[in-house]
């Protein structure tokens, strides 16, 4: 096994775990995460297609099964996540982390990029 490819793995299964922990959490404890949405307009009912992803989609990621589709949804639902919830710039914190969910976007473009090529 190559550096390249035990790089690539690893940083493969920390994106995952950041996203099935997530996925995890809002099985587990739902209601922050509703009020969440709710102070931002965001229907609860799309809540479920959000475990689904995250869940799904990160244990794609994890396993490197259909990397393009996976990393590519991930992509996509951290740049809407930041669009939509961290929009407030002038609180630090919320700056941060619209860039790290735009950072994170960038990384999971980058394997579904590497992935296509494959």
């Amino acid at each position: 096994m190559t550096i390249q490819t035990i790089g690539f793995v690893a940083g493969r299964a920390l994106l995952a775990a950041l996203f099935i922990l997530a996925g995890i959490a809002k099985v587990l404890g739902p209601r922050p995460f509703l009020d969440h949405m709710a102070a931002f307009g965001v229907p609860g009912a799309l809540l479920p297609a959000v475990i689904a992803l995250e869940l799904g989609a990160g244990i794609a990621l994890l396993l490197g099964w259909r990397l393009t589709y996976a990393a590519g949804a991930l992509a996509a639902f951290c740049v809407l996540t930041a669009l939509v919830f961290h929009l407030n710039f002038g609180d630090k914190a919320e700056r941060s982390l619209f860039f790290k969910d735009l950072a994170l976007a960038g990384g999971l473009l980058a394997i579904a990029a590497r992935a296509a090529t494959a």
